[in-house]
């Protein structure tokens, strides 16, 4: 009956995976961002010149915006901190309760924050970083996104484990975790 269930959200399968590439394609351009941006402030150490301010700025803002942006991902592939402990208990339903009830307060957690973030883009406006100039609304957006896809990713993964169970939440393109290893022998 599971792997029924499971056949019939192919769509939905389909369109978390596309977003799961879009999230870690921006992860990735930030990544190369960081990267470069650290690599040029090394760089200007050397220089006769003046060095470009902005390039630190750069690379703080956009490891903010990785780590935000890259947690719906990870509640996605099962790879957020977890209490390993709790998945070695011997009773499968409580083990399904403890999963359920951390993924809700998950997206609790992530639903206030992005609260909190839509208050600072309608509030920041007038305000700009001091190296770019960037308006301070544009860079709480990306952790908004990254806080939003968190709840639902959040609220869908409750649903997978009420429904199939704590393995079948771990057999999607999650990361290979071991749940349980002592009841299933």
């Amino acid at each position: 009956m599971a792997s029924q269930s499971r056949d019939g959200g192919g769509g939905l399968r389909r369109l978390v995976a596309a977003l799961t590439s879009v999230e870690i394609g921006i992860a990735a351009v930030l990544t190369a961002v960081i990267f470069l941006a650290v690599l040029v402030q090394a760089f200007q150490r050397y220089l006769p010149v003046a060095g470009l301010a902005w390039t630190g700025e750069l690379s703080q803002f956009s490891l903010v915006w990785l780590t935000f942006l890259a947690a719906g991902v990870l509640v996605t592939r099962d790879g957020h901190i977890a209490l390993q402990v709790i998945d070695n208990i011997k009773s499968e339903g409580l083990v399904r309760t403890f999963h359920i009830v951390a993924h809700i307060i998950v997206a609790i957690v992530a639903v206030l924050f992005a609260w909190q973030c839509v208050s600072l883009v309608s509030t920041s406006s007038i305000l700009t970083s001091p190296s770019m100039g960037m308006s301070m609304s544009l860079h709480y957006v990306l952790p908004l996104v990254g806080f939003i896809s968190t709840a639902i990713r959040s609220v869908a993964a409750a649903l997978v484990v009420a429904r199939d169970g704590v393995e079948a939440a771990h057999e999607s393109d999650a990361l290979s975790v071991q749940v349980n290893r002592e009841v299933q022998s």
